[in-house]
């Protein structure tokens, strides 16, 4: 019920309405509300728009792949995006598939709605998908590189900084996924699951 509140709020988000950058369907989030891993990505592409669901389209279908190969369910965790609402590009009436990275504008006007959703969740692991979740959430600047692959802190909760799967889409080299599932395995060893020797 009280995720229901903030999406009903998020929906109606003054701030981001008053944004002529963003367009006007609001993508919320997807999972459980009891999960102990919570995936928080950049904001909603033209799939995730359209089904009004945050990644379904091809990076979430990678998603979907990874939370599976650490023995999971899309069910079992909870995912979230910095922004809620898809960027506009142009007039957007010609944006078709096209998508673009969030600003600080934007995403400091939904970052309320997600900490909420962070508070209400209360996941013991936050994983924050690419750049721009390691920007709107922790407020970090520079690669995911430099910042991957250890657990850090965040309002007494551990987070761990990793690639977005549109990241590996681009970048799909052998070597890339496996710091993704390095990664991964980090996660679930600091919260005593089972590490599945893929």
């Amino acid at each position: 019920m009280r995720l229901a509140s903030v999406r009903v709020r998020a929906e109606r988000c003054p701030r981001c309405r008053g944004l002529d950058s963003l367009r006007e369907k609001m993508v919320f989030a997807a999972g459980s509300p009891n999960a102990r891993i919570m995936f928080i990505g950049e904001a909603p592409g033209a799939e995730e728009e359209r089904r009004g669901e945050p990644f379904v389209g091809p990076a979430g279908a990678l998603l979907d792949k990874i939370i599976n190969a650490m023995g999971l369910q899309r069910s079992d965790v909870y995912i979230s995006n910095i922004v809620k609402y898809r960027p506009r590009i142009d007039d957007g009436s010609r944006q078709g598939e096209s998508n673009r990275k969030p600003t600080p504008e934007e995403m400091s006007a939904s970052i309320d709605y997600v900490l909420e959703e962070i508070e209400i969740v209360d996941p013991d692991v936050i994983v924050a998908l690419g750049g721009t979740a390691m920007e709107g959430l922790l407020g970090l600047q520079g690669s995911v590189s430099s910042q991957r692959g250890r657990l850090q802190e965040f309002r007494g909760r551990s987070v761990l900084i990793t690639y977005h799967p549109s990241y590996l889409l681009r970048n799909p080299a052998p070597s890339e996924k496996r710091k993704v599932w390095e990664d991964m395995k980090l996660v679930l060893a600091h919260l005593g699951m089972p590490v599945p020797q893929k």
